[in-house]
């Protein structure tokens, strides 16, 4: 994990090639694999408060990505949490929030994937809401407490 490059950049400071390669993961994970058929581009990449961040292997294959959304509540929601299947289990989303999280203010949100729960509970988020199936996946909302 120490090899991974960790980067960050506004929607507008995005290039084609970074763009290109986390709507790739993105893809490869929620769509392939996960099977969810959905439009993953939403409008919101390209936003000038929308932080990307990701860490990179030294052949420039992304390990894993998440974004951070500003909310009308001055909050963030972060989101499209994403790791390359070779990189699961090394704890490289964890080094993505740990970075993220010192960039958010308060309130901070996300929609967990059920599962992924106690993954969350590490870096201090806990359960905000009912339980609900998104794209026939089991979801929780979750705040920083």
């Amino acid at each position: 994990m120490d090899d991974l490059a960790l980067g960050c950049g506004s929607g507008l400071q995005l290039s084609a090639v970074d763009l290109y390669a986390i709507l790739r993961l993105r893809s490869e994970v929620f769509v392939v694999e996960q099977a969810c058929v959905y439009l993953d581009p939403d409008g919101r990449d390209l936003d000038a408060t929308t932080l990307h961040w990701w860490l990179r292997t030294p052949g420039g294959r992304l390990a894993s990505y998440l974004r951070v959304l500003s909310q009308p509540d001055g909050g963030h929601q972060i989101g499209r949490i994403v790791t390359h299947p070779d990189h699961r289990g090394q704890r490289v989303a964890g080094r993505l929030m740990q970075a993220a999280l010192g960039r958010c203010e308060p309130p901070v949100v996300l929609q967990a994937q059920s599962h992924l729960i106690d993954m969350y509970a590490r870096y201090g988020f806990v359960p905000h809401g009912a339980e609900y199936l998104e794209d026939g996946i089991a979801h929780t909302p979750m705040q920083l407490a």
